[in-house]
């Protein structure tokens, strides 16, 4: 258990530290992104034990969503930080000659805080790390007591890694939490529910510090299945994105939006993608994740009873090894509750619609909180890419899912209720740099141009030159 004066002490070091300008060397960050890298794959099988033990993880899961992402992340980064780091020259103007040149330089925060979540562990600790890194920052990080096992072995990690001055891990539960966000810090990164998000961007304003927030949108995400949609294509998709983690992730599917006319045909597809995917006992498969904790497995299981006589495919668990079968819920309308919070969990409420009212079913979309993604199912291309460019969420796909985020060179984000900044890539490094931008100025040939006085003679000549530099 930490204490408020312990904690202090590492925020000082730490800033001891970046005060130092070590952190500023480009070439120094290289350095310590290739010993996180190097660090990652010795440490692959611990990696992979600990996620098994915390959400049943398999091998393959674990390594899929976890363990490559880190390192592929970290490559795109040693790739690019050469390039993302290096200050950019711009001509000053006339409006400021005698001076030509103006430098933008890209500067780290300083002490950051990563604020980790439970349902991948490793890659929302470590992928925010190799931004922080890159950044040229120095990070205290703040991982979830509910993912134990992996909690244990990353603050195990991080310590052989790096020197506790530069890079320190604590653990404990949200009491800890709240001490670390007592403290000054220069930039947080909070990955988690909205209502916590709140509770974080509260304590950053009392120091004003700059904050970004990964959460999970607080009224869930939509996919929708238009008719026209290849429905044996999207159940295949949307089974094995449910499966993912047992539907514990912050840009899963959190109920379907499905054309009456197909919605049968479409719910047999499902039904027998689940089947052919993790077999007729998922609660029996060793490669079906479990929910993370007790409580977690009770919250699934009661609403999953509260919706039994709706219950088409599924609703069994086995509460001793927490794990809950891919459970279709239908018909839902899309005003109940089950549909305006974030399930996190493997239950799919399906609600029909009519397929010629699809406007209607956009506009109650549109009037919620604004997800973290968004998925659609369709031939019709037009209609998609105006849909995809006229909603608010974070990301989406059409005809596919989750894939978006592995995309290299583009943001990872949300917006509104489902977050704020963004990362994966030079969108990480931008994340934890602000830029600072420096005329050099000269000594000769200055101007009495924005000099007093302003009036008499001067004014005429004065103001017919400004308005030639403003052109």
């Amino acid at each position: 258990m930490y204490t408020e004066t312990e904690i202090k002490t590492i925020v000082e070091r730490q800033r001891a530290f970046f005060r130092s300008g070590k952190t500023l060397d480009v070439k120094w960050r290289i350095e310590q992104l290739k010993t996180l890298k190097k660090a990652v794959i010795a440490h692959e099988a611990e990696f992979e034990a600990a996620l098994r033990e915390d959400l049943g993880r398999s091998t393959v899961e674990a390594y899929l969503c976890d363990v490559g992402p880190i390192i592929v992340e970290i490559n795109e980064t040693l790739r690019g930080l050469k390039k993302w780091a290096r200050p950019e020259r711009h001509f000053s103007g006339l409006m400021c000659f005698p001076s030509t040149v103006t430098t933008v330089y890209k500067m780290p925060y300083g002490v950051s805080l990563i604020i980790s979540p439970f349902n991948f562990p490793m890659l929302l600790t470590l992928g925010v790390l190799t931004a922080s890194i890159a950044g040229g920052n120095t990070a205290v990080i703040k991982a979830s007591s509910k993912s134990a096992a992996s909690t244990a072995f990353l603050k195990k990690f991080i310590a052989e890694v790096f020197p506790t001055e530069y890079v320190t891990l604590i653990d404990g539960g949200h009491d800890v939490a709240d001490l670390c966000l007592a403290q000054r810090f220069d930039k947080i990164f909070y990955t988690g529910s909205p209502a916590v998000g709140k509770h974080v961007l509260t304590e950053a304003a009392k120091n004003l510090t700059s904050t970004a927030l990964e959460l999970g949108g607080e009224t869930g995400n939509w996919c929708i299945v238009r008719k026209d949609a290849d429905l044996q294509d999207a159940a295949r998709k949307i089974a094995f994105f449910k499966l993912c983690n047992a539907g514990q992730i912050c840009i899963n599917i959190n109920q379907i939006a499905v054309a009456e006319e197909v919605a049968d045909a479409f719910l047999e597809e499902l039904k027998a993608e689940f089947v052919r995917q993790i077999g007729e006992h998922p609660t029996e498969s060793d490669e079906y994740p479990k929910l993370i904790t007790d409580a977690a497995y009770a919250k699934c299981e009661k609403l999953a009873e509260e919706y039994r006589d709706r219950i088409v495919f599924g609703g069994v668990g086995n509460p001793a090894s927490r794990r809950y079968a891919p459970t279709i819920l239908y018909p839902v309308d899309k005003n109940e509750h089950i549909v305006r919070h974030e399930l996190f969990c493997p239950l799919l409420p399906v609600v029909p619609y009519r397929d010629e009212e699809i406007s209607d079913l956009l506009e109650t979309i549109a009037d919620r909180e604004h997800p973290l993604a968004l998925y659609v199912f369709t031939k019709d291309m037009k209609w998609a890419k105006k849909v995809m460019q006229t909603l608010q969420y974070g990301g989406g796909c059409i005809n596919e899912v989750c894939i978006h985020m592995m995309v290299k060179g583009v943001p990872f984000n949300g917006t509104g209720h489902s977050g704020m900044g963004a990362y994966h890539g030079e969108w990480g490094f931008r994340e934890f740099t602000h830029p600072s931008t420096v005329l050099r100025g000269r000594t000769h040939f200055n101007l009495p141009l924005r000099e007093h006085p302003y009036g008499g003679k001067n004014e005429k000549t004065k103001m017919s030159l400004l308005k030639k530099f403003e052109k």
